[in-house]
C-alpha cells in the first residue's frame, strides 16, 4: 500500500471512512474537532501536556471501550470497571480499539513475561505431555498453583455403603518454601539497632525512632524488656518479645496502645508502602534494611522439585524458561513430535514474534515488573502481530521508547503491516524517525498545560515540515557534535561487571563530565550503570520505575512543595498547618477532599459532578478564609509552577523552602503543571521529569539518568541538555542511558554495548568522545550517530 499522502487510495470517499471527533474537552482540549482517515497510519505530536493522550486515549479509546463494554449483559457489565463518556460532542465512525500502552505490567513477582503472553501455558502443557517422568497435568508446572502433597484417605459414607477414597496428591508446581515467587526477603537486623546499645542508650537505628518519641517509649515503657541491658544481653524470651511479638493491647504511660515486636511494626510501616512516595533517607534505609535472596529450595525457578524433574531431551521447564528466548525458538523448533504438532507450531510462532519484535534477548522467567515500559509495551504487541482481525483500530503510545535507532526502523515496519492489514493505527510519538513514515499528522499546542489543548496542523508529513508549528519547525532539528569535550576529573572503576548479561566488563567510567551510555536494547546498558555504580550516598538515581499516585496525589504532595506552604499559611494565620491540606483536618466534609462527588449508578456508568458545598476547590469555607500573600490556598494550589515561582519568589509572600522545589520543578520543563492537577492526569513524560526534580533534591555527586528524553517533544530536548549541562558545570557527574542521538552528540563521553542484545551484547564496543565514534562508524550506534550528523 502506497504511504504516499497525495495517492489515490488515500482520497476519502465519504464520513463512512473517518472518525469524527467534533468537540472534545477531555482535560486541557479545548473543543476540539478533527477528522481521522480510517486503515490509515496517524500519527500525533506536540509537546508534554499539549493534548495528545487526551485526545487519543482520553477521549477516541475510551469512547471505543466503553461502547464495547455495553454490549455485554448488565450482569457481566457489573465485574467491569465502569467508563464514564468522554466530554466530547461527536465521536463516530469509530472501530474496536485495542490499546497498546507503555502502562507496567504487574509487580507480583509470580507474573513473568511467560505468563504475560500466551507461551508459558503452552510449556506447560508441552511439558505435561512429553516431559519424563510425567508429574501431571499443565498445573503440575505452574508456580502459581499450590502443590498439595497426600493427605491419607478419604472416606465417604452413603447410606449402607462406605467408599474409600484417596485424596489427590499433587494440583500445581508452586515451590512451598517461596510460593512461586522466586525470591525469599529477609531483614538485617544489623540495619535496625545497634546490640551492644541498651535502648535507653538510642540503641534503635530505624528512621523516626528518636529516644523519647512514641515509637521509642512504646519498647522502652512496655515491661517485656530491661531498657538498660544490652540488646546482645537479652534473653531468647526477651528478644523474642522485642523482635517477633504478636500484637498484644497494653496501657503504656497510662495511654492505651498496641504493642508489637520490630520487625513486623517495620514491615508493616516501611515494606507495605510504596518505595517511590518515601522521603529519600527512608528509602535508603529500606535499602540497606531489606534483602532478596535466590530461594534455596528452588533456587529462584519458583516452581517445586517434582516440576522440575521432567525433562524433554535432559531440559526441564525451568531450563526453557530461563533461555534467552531467541535460543528457545530453535529449540522448539528442533523437536519432532507428531503428537504434539501443532502446539509446537503455536509456540514457534510466538517464540518468533518475540525476536521479531526486538525482545528475543528476555527469557520467559523474567518477572513482568523489571521491563521497561517500552519493553512492557511491545511485550503486549506479540499477541496482536499474528491476529486475523482487520478494520481494528490500534493506539499506541510512543512505541520507540527505549529502542535504538536501529531498532526503530522494524517498530516503524510492525506498525506498518498492521496498517496494511487494513487496521487504523494511531501513534503519539515523538520520534521523527517514526512521524516521517505517517499518512496523516495531527499536531497539537502550541503549548502544554492551559497553553495547548488545540489542533495547530492536520495533514501529510511534507506539509508539517512547511507548516511553521513549533513540531514542524523542529522536525529536521539535528544537534551537532561537540567542538570541545570537558576534561575527566577522575574516574569510577568498574571491573568484572557480570550482572545479567555482561561478559566480565571492564570499564572506566569518567567523572566531572556528560557520560553518555548506548547500545542496542538489551545489550546491557541498564545492567552495567544500575548494577555497577555503587548506590548509596553520593549517587541519586532516577530510573524509569513508576510514579504511582491516586487522584488525590499532585506534584505538591509528590515533591514536598506542599509542606513549607502550608507551614507559610499557618504562620501567617496563627493556625495549624494540617488546615491547609485537603487530605487532613482542612477537606470538606462533603466530598472529603477530592473536589468531586462520585455518584454510583450500578451497572451505568459512574458520574463524577463538581461537590456543591465547596464548588471544586477541596476545603472548607472557614480553611479559605485563611489568606497568605492575599490568596487563600485552593488559589494557590490552582497556579501553574511558574506563578507559583514568582509569587514564593519575591515580596510579603516569599518562601525560600517553596520557591526552591518551584525552580528545580521549572528547571526540567514543568513550568506550566498546576500544583494541585492530580498526578493521574500527567503523561508519562510529565511524570518522568517530575521525578527528576524532586531526586534533584537530593545531595549527591553523581547523577545517574535512564532515558530522560522519555515523552519529550523535539524542542524540549534542548532544554534538558541545558539542564545536564548546568548539573556538570555544577560539579556533578551526569551519567546518563540514553538511546536519542541529539543527546549522544552532545555527551563528553560515550560508552558503547552490544554487539547486539542478550547473549550477543554485554561488551564495551566502544569507549571515547562522540566525534571518535562518528569517525569509526565501527558499531550500529556509530552508524546511526554518523547519519543523524551528516543529515
Amino acid at each position: 500500500m502506497s504511504t504516499d499522502p497525495q495517492s489515490p487510495a488515500l482520497h476519502v470517499a465519504d464520513t463512512h471512512e473517518m472518525i469524527r471527533v467534533h468537540g472534545a474537552r477531555e482535560n486541557n482540549l479545548k473543543d476540539v474537532s478533527v477528522e481521522i482517515p480510517k486503515r490509515r497510519l496517524t500519527v500525533f505530536t506536540g509537546v508534554s501536556g499539549s493534548g495528545k493522550s487526551s485526545l487519543v486515549f482520553g477521549t477516541i479509546a475510551a469512547e471505543s471501550q466503553r461502547l464495547i463494554n455495553e454490549t455485554y449483559s448488565a450482569f457481566v457489565q457489573g465485574f467491569m470497571p465502569t467508563l464514564a463518556r468522554p466530554d466530547v460532542d461527536v465521536l463516530d465512525g469509530l472501530t474496536t480499539a485495542i490499546i497498546v500502552d507503555q502502562q507496567r505490567m504487574g509487580a507480583d513477582p509470580r507474573s513473568t513475561v511467560g505468563t504475560a503472553t500466551d507461551a508459558n501455558a503452552m510449556l506447560r502443557i508441552l511439558f505435561s505431555r512429553l516431559g519424563r517422568p510425567h508429574v501431571g497435568s499443565p498445573n503440575a508446572f505452574s508456580f502459581n498453583v499450590p502443590s498439595v502433597r497426600a493427605s491419607g484417605a478419604i472416606t465417604v459414607e452413603r447410606g449402607s455403603a462406605t467408599t474409600v477414597r484417596q485424596s489427590y496428591t499433587r494440583t500445581g508446581g508452586m515451590c512451598p518454601r517461596c510460593e512461586g515467587r522466586g525470591t525469599v526477603t529477609d531483614i538485617d537486623l544489623g540495619q535496625l539497632f545497634d546490640d551492644s546499645k541498651s535502648l535507653n542508650e538510642g540503641a534503635i537505628t530505624i528512621p523516626g525512632y528518636k529516644a523519647g518519641g512514641w515509637n521509642y517509649r512504646l519498647y522502652t515503657a512496655s515491661g517485656f524488656v530491661d531498657p538498660d541491658k544490652p540488646i546482645r544481653e537479652y534473653t531468647e524470651q526477651e528478644l523474642h518479645d522485642f523482635l517477633h511479638r504478636e500484637p498484644t493491647r497494653m496501657k503504656i504511660e497510662g495511654i492505651n496502645m498496641t504493642y508489637e515486636g520490630l520487625v513486623p511494626r517495620v514491615q508493616k510501616s516501611f515494606l507495605a508502602k510504596d518505595k517511590e512516595g518515601m522521603q529519600p533517607h527512608i528509602r535508603a534505609f529500606v535499602d540497606r534494611a531489606v534483602t532478596f535472596t535466590a530461594c534455596p529450595d528452588c533456587g529462584g525457578t519458583r516452581l517445586s522439585e517434582a516440576a522440575r524433574s521432567a525433562k524433554i531431551g535432559g531440559i526441564s521447564i525451568a531450563d526453557a524458561c530461563a533461555m534467552q528466548i531467541s535460543d528457545l525458538a530453535e529449540w522448539v523448533r528442533g523437536l519432532d513430535e507428531p503428537s504434539v504438532a501443532p502446539l509446537l507450531v503455536a509456540l514457534g510462532e510466538t517464540l518468533d514474534s518475540f525476536v521479531e519484535i526486538g525482545l528475543g534477548y528476555l527469557s520467559l522467567d523474567r518477572p513482568a515488573g523489571t521491563l521497561s515500559g517500552g519493553e512492557a509495551q511491545r511485550v503486549k504487541m506479540i499477541r496482536h502481530l499474528g491476529s486475523s482481525l482487520t478494520d481494528v483500530t490500534y493506539v499506541f503510545d510512543e512505541p520507540t521508547v527505549g529502542l535504538h535507532p536501529h531498532d526503530i526502523r522494524r517498530m516503524n515496519d510492525l506498525l506498518l503491516r498492521l496498517r496494511d492489514k487494513g487496521n487504523t493505527v494511531l501513534v503519539v510519538e515523538h520520534k521523527p524517525e517514526t512521524i516521517a513514515i505517517a499518512d496523516h499528522v495531527v499536531d497539537l499546542g502550541p503549548g502544554a498545560g492551559t497553553a495547548g489543548g488545540t489542533v495547530c496542523f492536520e495533514g501529510p508529513v511534507k506539509e508539517l515540515r512547511a507548516s511553521g508549528t513549533l513540531t514542524g519547525r523542529h522536525l529536521d532539528d539535528r544537534a551537532a557534535l561537540k567542538e570541545k569535550v570537558r576534561t575527566p576529573a577522575g574516574a569510577l572503576r568498574i571491573r568484572g561487571a557480570n550482572a545479567h548479561n555482561l561478559r566480565d566488563v571492564d570499564v572506566d567510567i569518567p567523572l566531572g563530565v556528560l557520560v553518555v551510555v548506548t547500545g542496542v536494547a538489551g545489550s546491557g546498558k541498564s545492567s552495567l550503570v544500575h548494577g555497577s555504580v555503587p548506590a548509596g550516598e553520593g549517587v541519586v538515581s532516577v530510573d524509569q520505575s513508576p510514579i504511582r499516585g491516586s487522584r488525590r496525589s499532585n506534584p505538591a504532595t509528590y515533591t514536598g512543595l506542599l509542606d513549607p506552604i502550608r507551614k507559610a499559611f499557618a504562620k501567617a494565620n496563627g493556625v495549624k498547618p494540617a488546615l491547609f491540606s485537603a487530605n487532613s483536618e482542612g477537606a470538606c466534609p462533603n466530598c472529603n477532599g477530592a473536589g468531586v462527588v462520585y455518584t454510583d449508578l450500578g451497572i451505568m456508568a459512574g458520574v463524577a459532578s463538581t461537590c456543591e458545598e465547596c464548588d471544586g476547590k477541596r476545603f472548607q469555607a472557614s480553611v479559605l478564609e485563611h489568606r497568605f500573600g492575599g490568596r487563600d490556598i485552593s488559589e494557590v494550589l490552582a497556579m501553574s509552577v511558574a506563578e507559583a515561582a514568582e509569587f514564593f519568589g519575591a515580596g510579603e509572600a516569599r518562601t525560600p523552602a517553596a520557591h526552591a522545589i518551584l525552580h528545580r520543578l521549572a528547571d526540567v520543563g514543568l513550568g506550566y503543571l498546576r500544583l494541585g492537577q492530580p498526578l493521574t492526569t500527567l503523561s508519562g513524560g510529565e511524570r518522568q521529569r517530575l521525578k527528576l526534580a524532586t531526586h534533584m533534591a537530593e545531595k549527591g555527586g553523581v547523577y545517574v539518568l535512564d532515558e530522560p528524553t522519555t515523552g519529550l517533544h523535539l524542542a524540549d530536548v534542548e532544554q534538558l541538555l541545558g539542564l545536564l549541562d548546568r548539573l556538570v558545570d555544577s560539579g556533578k557527574s551526569v551519567i546518563v542511558i540514553e538511546h536519542h542521538q541529539a543527546v549522544m552528540a552532545h555527551a563528553d563521553w560515550i560508552i558503547d554495548l552490544g554487539p547486539g542484545a542478550g547473549h550477543d551484547g554485554g561488551r564495551i564496543v566502544f569507549e571515547g568522545t562522540p566525534a571518535d565514534l562518528v569517525a569509526a562508524r565501527s558499531t550500529l550506534t556509530g552508524e546511526h550517530l554518523a547519519a543523524y550528523v551528516a543529515s
